[in-house]
């Protein structure tokens, strides 16, 4: 037995290969099912452009599609298949050729002993390192028989064990229950799945039901079919990501620090919540624009507004961002919570850091993507791996997040406040016939905040914020309003 039997080889899917923690086993057979148009062709066929790529010989058996198929869903994703043989089997009574007809046998017995002899037949020539087989359904279909079914794809798995070929079978889960003995007989079993929401983009996931001898990363992996093939989005496990120890000072914005202590810490994340228009999204873009000065690269993720009102705005306070974005230090991504699963989301933040250096990280906001998630619990869980992954890493996390209306109670759709190390309350009050702005610092992990109240107002040249407003109550009741001086206000003359 070779020293390497069993050991892993990679799958052509990066994000697939950390799931599988190196790829799959070398010398077994795997099964991969799912629903047709889950992705499982394609999964196969970047399994055998992999093993092209570093010399091994690759075989394709066919039994579902035809050669010409395959090479247009090839040349569709862009795929070369030079050095992969393709082998196309046809069992006689779907040939159509009535000289391949007969009536004297059951026609079962010949196709699923002819088709198979076939197979196996072209494997002793051309003795292939990497199979794909597709499909066990043509199997299941020509051996009638539950117990035939297991016996000849245990045959089959054998026959594949005994040349030293590693091997992917593919199913389509088109009988009318699953066969989990295929699961008993496989070394490994993956399952892609797609899932149809009530509105949006269709959302694919796959599960790695077993793989023996290997401590898999469980659970679903998001993934997605674009022209190039299927990505994985491995789901986020913070804690198997390093800590890097940050000494650089706390990122500052001087309007704003002195109710923050000083600046927001490295490796920490703070919560901005308010109504729509009280100037959330403008705070971040100041602490942002700061990072960008300091010769950082900060990532932007909007939900709720396009790049063009984002760079529009910021250039009306003075705070210009096209020299970033052609420089590539500013990355600012409009995401569309419709078509963007939960995994794709965490791993476009993972991209930023490991391979851009990003040092600053900007949601805006988590009201839209609370809309990509369709479960309030689950996004808390993956919400609080992210903000642990990015501490972690000393990454400066910023999250927007919107109360429901504009004045009066406060009530958010989700609450995150107990996962951010920082929360800074922005709200409406009214003076003078009036409207303005407050904002407070209600909670800071790191280091000494102030528990003052200051009136802030956005103007061209940027942010200003007033003296602590002592005579101001009735903010954290939801309905704040001003009976002190009317000097005690900043002036608005300006704004």
């Amino acid at each position: 037995m070779e020293k390497d039997d069993a050991s892993p080889i990679a799958s052509g899917v990066e994000g697939l290969d950390y799931v599988l923690r190196g790829g799959y086993a070398k010398f077994r057979s795997h099964l991969v099912e799912g629903k047709p148009g889950s992705g499982k062709t394609t999964l196969g066929l970047q399994f055998l452009i992999e093993g092209a790529r570093t010399g091994e010989k690759c075989l394709y058996i066919t039994l579902s599609e035809s050669k010409r198929e395959l090479l247009s869903v090839a040349s569709r994703h862009g795929f070369c298949l030079d050095g992969i043989e393709i082998l196309e089997l046809v069992p006689p009574e779907l040939s159509l050729d009535p000289s391949q007809l007969q009536t004297l046998v059951h026609s079962s017995d010949l196709e699923l002993g002819e088709t198979v002899q076939a197979a196996l037949a072209e494997i002793e020539r051309a003795k292939p390192n990497r199979v794909v087989f597709d499909s066990l359904s043509e199997i299941r279909l020509l051996s009638q028989g539950s117990l035939r079914y297991r016996r000849q794809v245990l045959a089959l798995k054998s026959f594949f064990l005994l040349h030293n070929a590693t091997v992917l079978l593919l199913d389509d889960l088109t009988a009318e229950h699953d066969d989990l003995n295929l699961h008993s007989i496989s070394h490994g079993v993956i399952r892609l799945e797609q899932l149809s929401p009530v509105y949006g983009g269709e959302r694919r996931r796959l599960r790695v039901i077993k793989m023996r001898g290997v401590q898999i990363r469980g659970g679903y992996h998001d993934f997605v079919i674009r022209p190039g093939g299927v990505t994985v989005f491995p789901r986020l496990v913070a804690a198997e990501h390093n800590v890097v120890e940050d000494a650089r000072p706390a990122l500052s914005n001087t309007s704003i620090d002195v109710l923050a202590g000083g600046g927001l810490q490295r490796g920490t994340s703070t919560l901005l919540i308010g109504p729509s228009g009280v100037g959330k999204s403008t705070i971040a873009c100041a602490y942002c624009h700061a990072a960008l000065q300091r010769g950082e690269t900060a990532l932007v993720l909007l939900f709720d507004e396009t790049k063009r009102i984002f760079m529009a705005r910021a250039s009306s306070l003075g705070m210009s961002l096209q020299k970033f974005v052609e420089d590539g230090a500013l990355l600012l991504e409009q995401i569309d919570p419709a078509e963007l699963s939960p995994g794709e989301f965490s791993g476009r933040i993972q991209f930023a850091i490991e391979r851009l250096n990003a040092r600053m990280v900007v949601i805006d906001s988590l009201t839209g993507y609370l809309n990509a998630m369709s479960e309030e619990q689950h996004l808390v869980l993956q919400m609080h791996e992210i903000l642990t992954y990015l501490n972690h890493k000393g990454v400066v996390t910023i999250l927007v997040l919107a109360n429901h209306g504009l004045v009066g109670q406060i009530e958010v759709p989700v609450d995150v406040t107990y996962l951010c190390d920082s929360v800074m309350l922005l709200r409406f009050f009214e003076s003078a016939g009036r409207l303005r702005r407050a904002i407070s610092v209600v909670k800071k992990r790191v280091g000494q905040h102030e528990d003052t109240i200051r009136e802030f107002s956005i103007r061209t040249d940027g942010l200003a914020v007033s003296e602590p407003l002592q005579d101001f109550r009735g903010i954290l009741t939801g309905v704040p309003f001003f009976d002190g001086k009317r000097g005690d206000l900043l002036d608005q003359g300006s704004s």
